[in-house]
């Protein structure tokens, strides 16, 4: 019988459980549990007094140097204090695991669990907090870089586009669209705009909201160097489609930018970046689902294109009937 390679795997959890136990030396009380597949699979360790969260690479998907360049820059925002979840060294005093996977190896990572619950309706309160805290992430990674990838143009918008026509005829209205609106980019426009590492995945699913309101980003797969106001916007892009009333949008959106300028102002000119640098991020996420097929598969269509496109048309069209809020400079 012919024995056919795999290209992509879910490991056992209760191997990865015993794995973990043996490099990170915790008491053989732990369990570990797949939490979700996705981009990357993540599980979580538990005992009675503690938890953490394990992720498990996907094969290929990120460099060990990239995964390092992570560690990295989650070790500098913990050292100043911000509420991030954080990579737990094992007993060996390292960060990174590779395992044997069937697809080949596979990195793997065990960060600090981000305690609280995620929120998808939020207060204006709790909007204002993680504009605060997305503004002293901002503030300590100001003019820093990692040898990540870089966001603008050609990787928000020009490959994403290129990996799209490997699934949909470039006729589909759809695809004009996107084609055009990125005419609309340009890099020089962003000139302006404040540089540094960006997450560039900041959003509810990505937060836990202790009962305290104490926020915690985790999640940084997609950290990488870019005008910060990238992060402003994709905040507000996602706070757009999950509130439907648009006067409760835009009052939960200025407590967001309220808590951001306080620590980190932004000009008039960022501002009017925010409806373009939320869009290109929309169609650079569409790009990671056509480049990662083998996990999208599922509901990457045509009706989902139409789908995920209206949205970025309501996004940009509501922009342009309206003025950005001014800064508080």
């Amino acid at each position: 019988m012919t024995v056919f390679p795999v290209s992509a795997s879910t490991i056992s959890a209760k191997a990865l459980g015993k794995f973990a136990i043996e490099k990170y030396n915790l008491s053989e009380d732990f369990t570990c549990k797949l939490f979700r597949t996705g981009m990357n699979h993540t599980y979580f360790l538990s005992s009675d007094e503690k938890k953490y969260a394990l992720r498990v690479y996907s094969y290929n998907w990120r460099t060990k140097q990239e995964i390092e360049q992570e560690i990295e820059l989650l070790n500098l925002l913990k050292d100043n204090n911000l509420s991030v979840s954080f990579p737990i060294k094992d007993k060996e005093d390292k960060f990174i695991q590779t395992i044997n996977a069937p697809e080949g190896n596979r990195y793997v990572v065990v960060f600090s669990f981000a305690e609280g619950e995620k929120m998808r309706f939020m207060n204006n309160d709790t909007c204002f907090s993680i504009g605060s805290l997305m503004a002293k992430i901002h503030k300590t990674t100001l003019n820093k870089t990692t040898e990540r990838i870089t966001y603008q143009k050609n990787t928000l918008i020009d490959l994403p586009y290129q990996y799209l026509k490997e699934y949909f005829s470039e006729e589909l209205p759809e695809m004009e669209y996107l084609k055009e609106l990125g005419k609309t980019f340009k890099n020089s426009d962003f000139e302006i705009a404040k540089k540094g590492i960006v997450h560039l995945d900041i959003w509810y699913d990505n937060m836990a909201v202790s009962n305290a309101n104490k926020i915690t980003i985790f999640d940084f797969d997609f950290c990488g160097n870019g005008s910060q106001i990238l992060d402003v916007a994709y905040f507000c892009n996602q706070l757009f489609f999950i509130e439907t009333n648009k006067d409760t949008y835009e009052s939960k959106v200025q407590s967001f930018l309220d808590g951001y300028q306080e620590t980190n102002p932004l000009s008039d000119k960022e501002l009017q970046l925010i409806p373009i640098a939320g869009a290109s991020i929309f169609i650079f996420y569409l790009g990671v689902q056509a480049q990662r097929f083998d996990w999208s598969n599922i509901f990457l269509s045509e009706n989902y294109l139409k789908m995920f496109v209206g949205r970025i048309q309501s996004w940009i069209h509501y922009h342009d009937s309206k003025e950005i809020l001014p800064s508080k400079n």
